[in-house]
């Protein structure tokens, strides 16, 4: 049987050179100009499928930074991890990628913001911050506690689709185990000498309930800030403090005399 496919077609023999691609977009184009001289619906079909052309070309495409790598979903299940660089994936919306910042290192404020933070878990809202630092002491005495939780997303998997709203769930943990490391000692050690004790425990208890809870996240370090007691008697505080101080002086000064 003699073929009827044209000499000139790209899927024609093996032996055919390839239409050079500079000739093939002076076709397009002449075609586009011929076509939308002539109007009507032959116009509009073409305008639609060259509009259609240039979204799925342009959804097809994507960046990752060095900093992140991307998670690709076909039609919403798990597909893969993809490191930095310019990748392709299928157009349409039928490959998601979503970008996880795995080499960043985030935080979260609590009881304070810094200006300019972008990430809408990194702080609470401001009717909360206040009440997110007021804890009771194991001597049964209130303390107004600062503090920041610095961590990395490790199992970026994990992250978006083992806990719903991983980033928040955080902020319950952090604020769930500081108040117990807290609650654990006096007021004294809390504001004083317990610092690093505290800072310690309290990261080995968040790295613990984020593997439990598998959340993809590793806790880099827990660092403590402002730490004092509530307004209405923080003077009293100050002048037991003072006198506690003064008392420690003489004590000294007695035994060095």
């Amino acid at each position: 049987m003699n073929s009827t496919r044209p000499p000139g077609n790209a899927w024609g023999s093996s032996k055919q050179p390839m239409p050079d691609l500079d000739d093939m977009l002076k076709k397009w184009l002449s075609l586009f100009n011929k076509k939308a001289s002539d109007g009507g619906p032959k116009r509009m079909v073409l305008f639609a499928l060259i509009g259609l052309l240039v979204i799925a070309v342009w959804s097809s495409v994507y960046t990752i930074p060095s900093d992140s790598v991307a998670v690709v979903q076909r039609f919403g299940k798990y597909l893969k991890e993809v490191q930095p660089g310019l990748h392709m994936k299928l157009p349409l919306g039928i490959d998601t990628a979503v970008i996880v910042p795995v080499k960043r290192q985030l935080k979260q404020e609590f009881g304070f913001k810094t200006a300019g933070a972008n990430d809408p878990y990194q702080s609470a809202h401001s009717s909360d911050r206040k009440h997110e630092t007021q804890m009771v002491t194991g001597d049964l005495n209130a303390a107004l506690v600062e503090w920041v939780v610095q961590y990395r997303i490790s199992d970026p998997s994990k992250f978006l689709f083992e806990v719903r709203n991983p980033s928040e769930t955080l902020r319950y943990v952090s604020e769930s185990v500081m108040r117990e490391v807290v609650g654990d000692r006096t007021v004294d050690e809390v504001i004083t000498i317990g610092r690093q004790e505290i800072e310690s425990e309290a990261l080995v208890k968040m790295q613990t309930l984020a593997t439990k809870y598998t959340m993809g996240i590793s806790i880099d370090q827990v660092q403590l800030k402002n730490i004092n007691p509530p307004k209405p008697v923080q003077e009293s505080f100050n002048e037991v403090n003072q006198a506690q101080q003064e008392k420690e002086k003489l004590i000294n000064e007695a035994r060095r005399d």
